[in-house]
């Protein structure tokens, strides 16, 4: 099964280098190593997946819950380290890495039975689970709820600092008022507040959003960014372009990214 994620290659050591992954090598591969250290766990998997560009060094475990994407393991290039990351529907839910390839055995058992969140990192304690991954695994209400949250902390802590985020900050904030806006879900990408229908990535690109411009003004643009609806002296007033601009039927975010649908 070839992986779509980034090839997990690793520098190779000199011959006067010792050899961070010994156990790999004994065994042939990353996936034979890591089977064998799940059959020692007394773990039941089925054979573990390798990618076509690098079946050596490649690692994947499907999982056995829906929409749970398979945890492909990557090498560190600079010590031994394993990597991983845990997709579900477009967000990453697990992250982290461990030099112990029982751990990494550990941690994508509960991956693959569906276990929370909060089980995986208990067995594994290496595991990063953010407070924005807790809200994805409760739903997409609250995952735009911990969004927009942890977006308008962000531009608060940098207002002092930096002049874009202020007048991105004043924009978010009016955003945040409109109840229309307030149930999508807000990202920022060069400075401009955008605004998806669904909360997975790839986002959904329905939905204008907000330039900031260097005068103290606002343009928003049409979704295709081909085309600009107005521009506005405050955020209030680019507020209202936004809303005029929305989609039949634009509903609160859902689950999932835009090909989903």
């Amino acid at each position: 099964m070839t992986s779509n994620s980034a090839d997990p290659s690793r520098r190779v050591p000199s011959p006067t280098e010792p050899d961070p992954y010994p156990d790999l090598t004994s065994a042939g591969s990353l996936a034979a190593a890591l089977e064998s250290v799940a059959a020692g766990l007394g773990l039941g998997w089925d054979p573990v997946l390798v990618s076509e560009s690098d079946p050596l060094r490649s690692a994947g475990v499907a999982s056995e819950v829906v929409d749970r994407e398979t945890c492909w393991i990557t090498l560190g290039s600079a010590e031994r380290q394993f990597i991983l990351s845990g997709w579900c529907r477009g967000v990453r839910l697990i992250s982290g890495s461990t030099p112990d390839l029982g751990d990494m055995a550990l941690a994508l058992e509960g991956w693959r039975k569906g276990a929370t969140l909060r089980e995986i990192h208990e067995a594994a304690p290496f595991v990063t689970v953010t407070e924005l991954a807790r809200a994805h695994e409760r739903g997409p209400a609250a995952a735009v709820a911990v969004g927009w949250r942890l977006l308008l902390e962000g531009l608060r802590q940098k207002e002092d600092l930096f002049s874009y985020a202020r007048s991105t900050l004043r924009i978010a904030e009016a955003a945040y008022a409109e109840p229309k806006l307030r149930r999508l879900y807000p990202f920022t990408s060069h400075r401009s507040l955008h605004f998806t229908t669904c909360v997975g990535i790839p986002y959904s690109r329905d939905v204008p959003h907000v330039d900031p411009l260097s005068d103290g003004r606002y343009r928003v643009h049409a979704p295709s960014r081909r085309a600009v609806i107005g521009d506005a002296d405050t955020p209030e007033a680019a507020v209202a372009l936004v809303v005029s601009g929305l989609p039949v039927g634009c509903g609160p975010a859902v689950a999932g990214a835009s090909g989903d649908r």
